[in-house]
């Protein structure tokens, strides 16, 4: 949670959050920690993506005269770039040899690789969730030739930790992150919005180009968002991770407990209970 100059629960704070605004897909299924919120605090919590995925096509991918198969492993970051990347290799007809490695960011992502391949546990590096995880294990293989698939819009670190320690490296652009049409969400009056990229940012005021933030409270996940909010010149409320808070979610849930109290859902519970 950021820090606030007002006292819990006064100055812009005082409002206390009865609708959030998350841009992102809405979950599958009935569990989630959003729906728990929701339930637990009386809050309305709406889902909408503020970033769309476009593919780079196999004509424009060539253009970068990028063989897939002089590579000897790969570096998966997203779900995202494991779709394209192997959308890429059916299109060129190409079929990844059994040798091939494979990082992945995250456990997660390891397990959507298995969407197209068999995975042998000798041939897959996973991290724990960023790509600073991953580091270690790549120094251990200096003599492989790396690819990575990724966005036209990506953070730095992975690349600059590549050149800076000479590996045989090269990024193969196969989709663009652009801002999603948002013309039929009338305004954007939310008690919360929660943010996850720079370009979820971006695309607020492509949308909404005179976009005021008023009392709304900016949420941030990760340190580039936040910065981004800043850099926007919004005021950034929320916060995550952060030690106490790993989640978007808990962040969110730690600032409702601190501004409003540690009973902040009592009431809505206690209400339930009468009208059951």
């Amino acid at each position: 949670m950021a820090e606030s100059k007002d006292k819990p629960g006064t100055g812009r704070h005082a409002k206390r959050i009865s609708s959030i605004l998350v841009t992102q897909p809405k979950p599958t299924g009935d569990v989630s920690p959003y729906f728990a919120i929701a339930d637990k605090y009386g809050i309305k919590v709406d889902f909408r993506e503020f970033i769309q995925v476009e593919p780079v096509s196999y004509k424009d991918f060539r253009k970068d005269k990028i063989n897939i198969a002089e590579y000897t492993a790969v570096i998966f970051t997203s779900r995202n770039a494991v779709d394209h990347f192997f959308r890429i290799c059916q299109e060129a007809k190409l079929e990844m040899p059994a040798e091939m490695k494979y990082f992945c960011i995250s456990e997660q992502t390891a397990n959507y690789l298995q969407k197209y391949i068999v995975l042998r546990k000798r041939k897959l590096f996973v991290g724990q969730r960023t790509a600073a995880d991953l580091f270690d294990v790549i120094k251990k293989h200096k003599s492989e030739k790396f690819l990575y698939p990724c966005s036209d819009i990506r953070k730095d670190d992975l690349p600059e930790f590549m050149r800076a320690n000479n590996f045989k490296f090269t990024e193969a652009v196969i989709y663009r992150t652009v801002a999603s049409d948002l013309s039929d969400l009338t305004d954007v009056k939310y008690d919360c919005i929660a943010f996850f990229s720079p370009s979820g940012i971006s695309s607020l005021f492509v949308n909404f180009p005179d976009f005021e933030q008023n009392g709304t409270r900016i949420a941030a996940f990760g340190p580039t968002t936040a910065k981004a909010v800043i850099d926007a010149g919004l005021e950034l409320d929320i916060e995550a991770p952060h030690p106490n808070a790993p989640s978007m979610t808990g962040a969110i849930e730690q600032y409702i407990r601190y501004h409003y109290g540690p009973d902040a859902g009592k009431e809505k519970n206690k209400a339930d209970k009468q009208n059951a």
